[in-house]
């Protein structure tokens, strides 16, 4: 399968690149084609809702930034992997940007299974990212193959490490 992977943190030794890099190797271990893209590395301004795509754009958007890389890698991947460090109750910022400029082709033609990866300092910070997700999935019709959390102590650990492995084993 085609695996996509948005990465949200801009730490690059940080835990969340941490569990998006282990589920790359571990979703190529298992036989997969996988991307991984740090999205906070990128240029990827905000939807408009100047509605240019759904008019005169024919499905593509009036901006011109990083997001025209994402487009094709979106169109071609059947599963799609969120990974955001949690910091204030929802997906960050960096993911929010891509995932709402999906908005002109309304849903990823491919994408039939979901995963989230997130990782947090505080306790008690997932529901709002999860639940968001969660939106996503029905929306997008998608199958939700799980969602591997790590606080603290949880994180860069080999439990970590397996949670993700049990994830891949999903798809």
């Amino acid at each position: 399968m085609n695996i996509l992977i948005l990465q949200g943190s801009p730490r690059a030794n940080g835990s969340t690149a941490w569990m998006a890099e282990e589920m790359k190797k571990a979703a190529e271990a298992a036989g997969h084609n996988v991307t991984l893209v740090n999205v906070a590395r990128k240029k990827i301004d905000g939807c408009l809702a100047c509605e240019y795509c759904h008019t005169k754009g024919n499905g593509a958007c009036i901006q011109k930034d990083d997001m025209q890389e994402l487009y094709p890698l979106m169109a071609e991947a059947e599963v799609l992997v969120l990974a955001a460090p949690i910091y204030y109750f929802t997906l960050c910022s960096q993911l929010q940007a891509p995932i709402q400029r999906m908005y002109c082709v309304n849903a990823p033609a491919k994408v039939k299974k979901m995963a989230l990866l997130m990782s947090s300092y505080s306790p008690g910070v997932y529901t709002g990212a999860t639940a968001e997700y969660h939106d996503i999935c029905n929306y997008w019709k998608v199958e939700d193959c799980g969602i591997v959390t790590a606080m603290n102590e949880e994180q860069k650990t080999d439990a970590t490490k397996q949670k993700i492995a049990d994830l891949v084993a999903k798809f």
